[in-house]
Parts: structure tokens; sequence; C-alpha cells
């Protein structure tokens, strides 16, 4: 298929430069304490699990989601559904969870911090930049991407400031504080860190790059990361969103379309393409020890144009299955054992939902459960 090979760019970006005109907002809920979460997904599902008490410690095993339609993260049993939820700050996006029992969730407001074993925030740490008022929404500033260091030392948060580049704060998690800030792309969708912490990526969704940062020196490095040229700017669909590093040789695999999978090579800055199959617009990515790729695919750009929403799994030799799922979704975590993933509803875009779909790797069952409220970053704990 090369329907947008054949010179479709022009109308996709004029679809998305009126849709980007229009796009969804949301209003969040009012900072706090733990609290129980009330299902709200007009999906059938099995009913929520009761509240854990608050003084109970967590169970391990349970799921993490940062609630981009409220001012929480929930966690949720992934066979009951949600069971607490946490006040973190504004539209809270992405999430990293530590060995320690940490949680790091990047807010419109600040670098929420929470304790998952006695659910609560500890400290939420205000980003260096100025990245405009706290505001909901796909193109609200603040934090964006986020990633630990493999030891745990560092915190790297891509900052999203509206109207220009974004940059990389670095936030020393003993003392939390941030101690330098890099610049980067537009919209830093994505943070990933090197197996061995020397390198961090940030994924710049609106200048269709890959910034590489040097851990140590904090000197950033520009890839463009475009295979199909960067026709259209900010009004283009086909750009960047997530990366993953694959585990057998550190390269950077970012999706695009269902129809292109950009193999970037950090330290080269080249970039080779490989065909995919799910022909859908894809978002969340990423990639297990054993060395899958998983992605989340959220529909048909175009109506008529393109198949629906997806997960799709790709071996290591290149094939892949492609798993349909009922409704767009945004991002995707994989069980410990590498036979469930869990997709979360909450989209960037129109057509979320407060919930996550747990998907049998092996057979391609699906079940939908009631999550949060527009979950989009999710952690296993």
């Amino acid at each position: 298929m090369n329907r947008r090979a054949r010179g479709s760019r022009t109308a996709l970006a004029a679809l998305a430069a009126t849709l980007l005109l229009g796009a969804c907002t949301q209003a969040g809920t009012p900072a706090g304490s733990a609290t129980s979460a009330s299902p709200a997904t007009p999906s059938p599902a099995p009913s929520a699990a009761s509240p854990l008490p608050a003084t109970a410690p967590t169970p391990q095993g349970l799921l993490l989601t940062a609630d981009f339609g409220a001012d929480t993260v929930t966690f949720v049993d992934p066979e009951r559904g949600a069971v607490a939820s946490v006040a973190v700050g504004r539209a809270p996006y992405g999430l990293a969870v530590g060995a320690d029992g940490r949680a790091w969730v990047a807010t419109a407001e600040g670098l929420a911090v929470v304790d998952t074993r006695t659910r609560a925030r500890v400290a939420r740490i205000p980003y260096r930049t100025d990245a405009g008022p706290a505001t909901d929404g796909e193109y609200r500033g603040g934090g964006m991407g986020i990633a630990l260091s493999p030891d745990g030392a560092h915190a790297y948060v891509g900052v999203n400031v509206p109207g220009t580049t974004g940059v990389l704060e670095v936030v020393d998690t003993a003392t939390q504080r941030v101690t330098a800030v890099v610049p980067v792309g537009r919209r830093p969708f994505d943070v990933d860190v090197s197996a061995d912490g020397a390198e961090v990526y940030v994924t710049g969704h609106d200048s269709f790059d890959v910034t590489v940062v040097d851990a140590g020196s904090l000197r950033p490095r520009r890839i463009e990361v475009a295979p199909y040229g960067t026709e259209g700017g900010l009004g283009s669909w086909l750009k960047p969103h997530y990366a993953a590093v694959r585990p057998a040789d550190g390269k950077l695999l970012l999706p695009f379309e269902g129809e292109r999978l950009a193999v970037v090579d950090p330290r080269t800055g080249r970039t080779t393409v490989e065909p995919m199959t799910a022909d859908t617009h894809q978002h969340g990515a990423t990639a297990t020890a054993d060395g899958r790729l998983l992605v989340v695919g959220t529909g048909a750009v175009e109506p008529g144009t393109g198949k629906g929403p997806s997960l799709t799994v790709r071996s290591p030799d290149g094939s892949e299955r492609v798993y349909p799922l009922e409704g767009p979704h945004e991002d995707v975590a994989v069980s410990r054992d590498g036979r469930t993933a869990y997709v979360t509803g909450g989209y960037t875009r129109d057509g979320h939902w407060n919930g996550i779909t747990v998907v049998d790797l092996e057979t391609g069952a699906a079940r939908r459960l009631p999550a949060g409220a527009r979950p989009l970053g999710i952690a296993v704990l």
C-alpha cells in the first residue's frame, strides 16, 4: 500500500490543520490525597474492585496510569479494574516507576513524586522552564515524556513549551531538584534512555526528530526522523510519536502509520526503513526483553484510507501479528512474564475512553477494564 507516497500528504496536512484548531480538552479534578476510583466507561467491563484501605501497602503486580483527563494517577488491578487514585497535578501525561517504588509523573504543573507503596504524593517539583499556564488538552505546556536512568539517580522529563522548541529537564532523584535544562525538539512526546544510561533520547513530535543527549556532558545532537518527509510541517500527521530502544543493539525503533518502521542508529544518525503491516496511525511503542516491539494503532487518519485501532506485535525477525482493538488507545506496557499487554484508552485526540484494554499476546483475546480518566502513560508495579 502506498497511498501516502502517492501524494495524499497535502490532504492529510489540511485535515490535521483543521483538527488542530478543535483539539479536545477536558477539565481536571482538584489535587488531594488518595481516594477510591470511580469507574467511568460506557463499555461493558467487570466491576471495579473495592478501594484498598489507605493504610494497606500496595500489592505488587498492580498497574499505574497517568490520568490526562483528571489530576490523578490510578492504581489498577489487571483483573478487576481501578482500585484507588492519587492527586498529582494538572493533566498528567507520562510516568516512570523506579526500583524503590517511587513513581515520577510528568504533569502540566511540575514533576510529581508518588510513593506507590503507600499511595501518596510525596513531592511535586516545579519545572525550571516557563511553559505557560497549567492547562488541559493535547497541546498544553508542561511535562510529557519521561524516563529514569538505569541506576535511578536521575529523572529525565521532556517539557513542552507551546509555540516553540521544548526542553529536557534533568532531575536529581535524591535531592528532588532540577539540575540541568537541555534544548530539544518541539512537543517532546517521548523520552527513552540507553541500557547503559549513557544517552537520553527525546522524540520531538512537531520537529520530526530525535534529540540524542549525552548523559555526562548533556550535549544535544539532533537526528531528523521523517520517512515520509517533512511536508505539511506542524499540520502533518506523518510525524514521530513514541520510540523504543531495541535491546539487541540499542537502536531506536519509531513506527509510522502502520506502514514504515524507522530504525535509527543513535551513534551514526543513520536511519533505515522497514515495512510494517497494520495500516493505521500509530502512537505508543515499547520493546520487550526478548526483542518484540509492541505498537499501538489509533485508527485511520482519513476515513476509508486505512484500518482501525490495533496492537501490533512485531517479532525480531520482522514478522507481525496485528490484533484489533475496540476504539483508539495511546500507550502500552507489558506484564513481567511477557504474556500480557496493557493498552491505555486515553488517546491524545478525540475518541478516548476511561480505561485500559488487556490483551493476551498469544491469542490476541482482549478485554476492557475501567481505569481512571483518559489514561495515557502506564507502568507495571
